[in-house]
């Protein structure tokens, strides 16, 4: 019964808050979100991983050279 009872307050909210918004267009759903942030975030990422790789392969060579004398 108290399944019933959830179910049914369930799709009233839900129904409810289905009419309750404005259909949402792209320029609505865009505008939202700042792209030059997004942009920033990928490349600030992408120098971190540059940056490891290069003191990994630094750190490589002069294992290397320190071996190799």
């Amino acid at each position: 019964m108290l399944k019933k009872i959830s179910a049914v307050l369930v799709g009233l909210f839900a129904s409810a808050s289905a009419f309750a918004l404005p259909p949402a267009t792209i320029a609505d759903l865009t505008t939202g979100i700042s792209f030059t942030d997004v942009g920033l975030g990928v490349l600030a990422v992408a120098a971190l991983m540059i940056t490891f790789y290069v003191l990994k392969k630094g750190a490589v060579m002069v294992i290397h050279a320190v071996k190799s004398m």
